[in-house]
């Protein structure tokens, strides 16, 4: 006996909303993607911590001391129990910078300028200089979590390096990630023209085995949350077989 259209449809639905739902079962990886968050706004930030402990994902975090949608700073005490808890579930570690300036060009050998796209100012950092601004955010962390793993990677603000700030970073004993070609999730768009429904199907369309995945907690110009696709984002990614990782020690490219 045939089954009513409509009875067919509500099956399908379903099927669809049990595959978002449910946690990710053990499975064979048919390739291995890497997640990797940027402190950003934190507007979402448990939203997110609570959709990656779902879906069974680890991600590697870049933290900086950035201003929050609470009023505070990423790395201020007051985010100590959110940072104990990352640290808990499996969650990786690594430099975003102290202060999130960006780095806008090279002043000779051992010399790159540091500025801010807030019009706080900007100085030219030397070696010492560079390595104590991409220390600075994890002795902070490391204060309020001990446990955490740190990784010796740091990522730039935006990704915008400069060869000089790269190999100073080496000196320090840093190696640069930025994330690969299709790994750029669009968080950071304008959700007028980047609506959620399109980086959702963009994403699932063109993310490939081995990207760096970039995202934030949380982005203040953002008026459609990025969180609101991130479950079927992953959920459909998990479909095609692919596992989450946190980063290597000596970074992905």
């Amino acid at each position: 006996m045939r089954q009513p259209r409509a009875s067919l449809r509500w099956l399908l639905l379903a099927g669809m909303a049990a595959l978002v739902a449910l946690p990710a079962a053990a499975q064979t990886c048919r390739g291995t993607l890497y997640l990797t968050i940027d402190t950003g706004w934190s507007r979402e930030a448990e939203e997110i911590a609570a959709i990656l402990r779902r879906r069974n994902v680890r991600a590697t975090l870049f933290v900086a001391d950035e201003p929050t949608a609470r009023g505070e700073r990423t790395l201020s005490p007051a985010w100590a129990p959110f940072w104990r808890a990352r640290a808990a579930e499996g969650h990786v570690f690594a430099s975003h910078t102290w202060r999130h300036w960006y780095f806008s060009g090279d002043a000779g050998p051992g010399r790159t300028r540091y500025a801010s796209r807030a019009g706080e100012g900007s100085e030219l950092l030397d070696q010492a200089a560079l390595c104590a601004e991409l220390e600075r955010p994890i002795q902070a962390l490391k204060a309020m979590v001990p446990n955490a793993t740190v990784l010796p990677l740091w990522r730039a603000p935006g990704g915008r390096t400069t060869p000089g700030a790269v190999a100073m970073a080496r000196q320090c004993g840093l190696t640069h990630q930025g994330w690969t070609a299709n790994g750029f999730l669009g968080d950071e768009l304008d959700a007028g023209a980047h609506p959620n429904r399109a980086l959702l199907a963009n994403n699932l369309a063109r993310i490939r085995d081995g990207e760096v995945l970039i995202m934030h907690w949380g982005v203040r110009s953002r008026r459609e949350p990025f969180a609101g696709i991130l479950e079927p984002l992953i959920a459909g990614l998990q479909e095609r077989g692919f596992c989450f990782a946190t980063l290597p020690a000596e970074g992905r490219r």
